[in-house]
């Protein structure tokens, strides 16, 4: 009795010791560089941030100019101009946080291009893991570059080759 209960053990031990180790390891970052739609995405996002800072930077500098002028002239001001010329500021200063939430924020221009331009690539790449964790019995399929606790592991268990392969840029 003692056996086969120590038996029966023994082989659910082994079946889950021999499951544990079905993993492998991609390198984000490595097949991104390796993808040329990844990189031209890169560049659009690139020279639309430049133009909308450049936006905000001009919109900052007209409030910065409204300010630096109502403090040179503040005391020469009647009450009626002061306020109004503190309203202009605050408005214009609204505008600016609202530009740049527009283009900057969590729901902004930037967030929804790199959606529109980054889905389509992560969703090929997730595919091709997908499908090469299925053929390969794969249970899990770990980031090297997102996994920051794994201090050491095996080239052999990499499979970014196999997903650039996969997805047609082979090296």
């Amino acid at each position: 009795m003692r056996k086969s209960i120590l038996i029966v053990f023994l082989l659910m031990a082994a079946t889950l010791t021999g499951r544990a180790q079905n993993f492998a390891l991609i390198d984000m970052e490595y097949i991104l560089k390796h993808i040329p739609a990844y990189e031209s995405a890169n560049q659009q996002m690139e020279q639309a941030s430049k133009q909308w800072q450049s936006e905000i930077d001009k919109l900052a500098q007209q409030a910065k100019s409204m300010y630096e002028d109502y403090q040179k002239n503040a005391s020469t001001l009647t009450d009626t101009q002061r306020n109004a010329k503190e309203k202009a500021i605050v408005d214009k200063e609204t505008e600016l946080a609202e530009l740049r939430r527009k283009y900057f924020g969590p729901q902004g221009e930037m967030g929804k291009m790199q959606e529109q331009l980054m889905r389509p690539i992560q969703d090929e790449i997730y595919n091709a893991v997908k499908d090469i964790a299925t053929e390969l019995g794969l249970a899990v399929v770990t980031d090297r570059a997102s996994a920051q606790s794994i201090i050491f592991a095996s080239p052999d268990i990499d499979i970014s080759d196999e997903v650039l392969a996969r997805l047609g840029y082979a090296n």
